[in-house]
């Protein structure tokens, strides 16, 4: 977990969106007659909800095998959910053989630069923004390198988002700071 990127800043990870393959069939319709914590609607989407309560996520599931695993905070809890799935597999005799191959696809996280920011400024001065403050009250910053898009609010408060790890999260803190600190030297 990223607690903190330099002595003014902290990021805290609030959710991991990830994936991966069983490489094995999956009876939908049998799993969701197995589970009551499932939501299962064919005619309106071709994959299955089930939630796990420990640690709390939802795992779309697809008759493919293939999973995407959302709400957890850490790799180590994505396992975890991904194991309990296996488990509930194993109850309805689909066998998953090897040990699934995880891919991080997007970080979100929230955290504080512990600064107060001008977004009229910070909209002006960075490329790549969205700021209307009449619709919502905080400015969309797009980082290209690394990738990363940020939400950021005149409290200094912020989310991030669109990271693959714990590296390019903490890269694209240190770019932003960076940025934003060149974009107040600019307007004095």
């Amino acid at each position: 977990m990223i607690k903190e990127v330099s002595k003014k800043t902290s990021l805290k990870v609030q959710n991991i969106v990830a994936t991966t393959s069983l490489n094995v069939s999956v009876p939908l319709t049998k799993l969701a007659r197995s589970n009551s914590n499932t939501e299962y609607n064919p005619e309106t989407f071709p994959g299955l909800v089930l939630r796990i309560k420990k640690p709390k996520s939802a795992v779309l599931v697809f008759s493919s095998g293939n999973l995407v695993c959302t709400g957890t905070k850490s790799i180590n809890q994505v396992r975890q959910v991904i194991d309990s799935v296996i488990k509930q597999l194993r109850k309805i005799n689909v066998r998953v053989k090897e040990k699934p191959k995880i891919k991080v696809q997007n970080i979100v996280a929230s955290g504080n630069i512990d600064m107060m920011l001008n977004l009229n400024i910070l909209a002006l001065e960075l490329e790549n923004t969205e700021y209307e403050p009449e619709q919502f009250p905080g400015l969309v910053y797009k980082l290209n390198e690394p990738t990363a898009t940020f939400l950021l609010f005149t409290n200094g408060k912020l989310v991030c988002t669109g990271t693959k790890n714990r590296q390019q999260l903490e890269e694209s803190m240190k770019q932003l700071i960076k940025n934003v600190k060149e974009a107040i030297k600019r307007t004095k």
